[in-house]
């Protein structure tokens, strides 16, 4: 009796756990760390591997917990898309209480690393993108296509964090990161409501640039893409990077605006989930190759 109730109970532990890391979003969470991390490298002369791996836990934290109130506030409307409703609040598995609890814990220990750790500017940069993130950008989403442009802000500010934390002060070159991603977005999230446009809809919110998948559509998100083309220069520009980063960067987002035109000229589904994939491979590549091109 006591074996099965042994099992019962580590059975029982290990959804909870599985739960809380679903709650977290752990590859979005990922990937916004990856971000942070190369702000951090591409401003510190030399690499603290100590306060890097630091900057890893505060960013899982605090981006931990902006999703988790992300998900508190859409819990219900979570309930009504298909790829949304298997998460752990619409289907019971954690509490609205227990995931306050736990968001709580992570803004916690994200806020101490960064002020003990780094500094007051890092910190109060993180603060505000889980603050917008959680409590500007999530109900918007119910109110028009402002949300976007809303949530554009917290979502390109991982990099100048880093940034941040390895310099303790801003200037045009955090400025420049945070631009990139910035533009990034757009097509990006775009790209994402083409597909998921229908269960967008049922669900009260609004995510596209227009009237649903059609041409002016996709032109709205071509103009966007376009930025990505002269802003991948100004790096080089500023002394940060040299010029095989720019003419890389150059090279990707005219492939990633190609992507944009052929999704004007077809407006499927097909076109949309390319470029959704295109924009994944975009951003991690143009960044990994402006470590490497380092001045």
């Amino acid at each position: 009796m006591l074996d099965t109730e042994r099992i019962i109970t580590v059975s029982t532990f290990g959804e909870k756990a599985k739960a809380y890391v679903e709650l977290i979003k752990l590859k979005l969470t990922l990937a916004v760390v990856f971000s942070g991390v190369f702000g951090y490298c591409l401003a510190a002369d030399q690499t603290n591997w100590i306060k890097l791996i630091v900057l890893v836990v505060a960013s899982i934290a605090i981006t931990g917990a902006a999703n988790i109130i992300n998900q508190i506030i859409e819990k219900d409307s979570d309930k009504l898309m298909k790829r949304t409703a298997v998460r752990p609040l619409p289907t019971g598995r954690l509490t609205v209480r227990e995931a306050a609890t736990f968001a709580l814990i992570l803004f916690s220990i994200g806020c101490y690393l960064f002020v003990e750790v780094f500094n007051i500017r890092a910190a109060a940069l993180a603060v505000l993108s889980l603050l917008l993130y959680g409590f500007v950008y999530t109900p918007l989403k119910r109110k028009g296509q402002i949300a976007v442009f809303v949530g554009a802000l917290p979502g390109a500010f991982p990099p100048m964090i880093g940034w941040v934390a390895a310099t303790n002060h801003f200037g045009w070159a955090p400025g420049i990161l945070f631009a990139i991603q910035f533009f990034w977005q757009f097509p990006h999230f775009w790209a994402i409501g083409w597909l998921a446009f229908d269960q967008y809809k049922k669900a009260g919110i609004q995510m596209m640039p227009g009237d649903g998948k059609t041409t002016e559509t996709a032109f709205r998100i071509m103009i966007y893409t376009l930025f990505l083309v002269p802003i991948g220069w100004l790096p080089y520009f500023l002394g940060m990077t040299g010029i095989n980063s720019a003419l890389v960067a150059m090279f990707g987002g005219i492939l990633f605006l190609a992507q944009t035109f052929h999704l004007m000229r077809t407006c499927t589904d097909k076109a949309a989930l390319q470029m959704m994939f295109g924009s994944l491979l975009y951003l991690p590549i143009v960044q990994i190759v402006y470590l490497l091109d380092k001045v």
